[in-house]
């Protein structure tokens, strides 16, 4: 991530969110969100910046809702009923996949939404 993209993520509102979402809980904000814990089936976030989950994502979630092509999507484990990224959508395959060993990120690449190994920023 270049240094002035830096900058404009850490000016941005970030939402601390310090529990699971359960199942009908909604979280929405213009800025980042930050979940402490887990996005359960049925529970959303929709964010206009990133999405952090300390935890495991099984329900929707949508970075970049105001059409940031640039936002991403992190958490431990990526399970979701769905993935939005700006205007691109995204549902995992049928069945669980193995939970991996590593933070995963969600991001658009030549326009498609994929999901990577967490890379932390140099």
């Amino acid at each position: 991530m270049e240094k002035n993209m830096l900058d404009e993520v850490i000016k941005e509102d970030t939402l601390l969110v310090q529990k699971t979402l359960r199942s009908g809980q909604s979280i929405k904000h213009s800025g980042n969100v930050v979940v402490l814990g887990d996005v359960n089936p049925g529970a959303e976030v929709i964010a206009g910046g990133h999405v952090i989950v300390l935890g495991t994502v099984r329900g929707v979630v949508h970075a970049g809702a105001v059409g940031d092509m640039t936002a991403t999507i992190t958490a431990f484990y990526l399970n979701p009923t769905q993935l939005r990224i700006a205007n691109l959508i995204s549902r995992p395959p049928d069945g669980d996949r193995p939970c991996p060993d590593h933070p995963e990120t969600a991001r658009i690449a030549d326009g498609n939404l994929i999901i990577e190994k967490y890379q932390p920023l140099k």
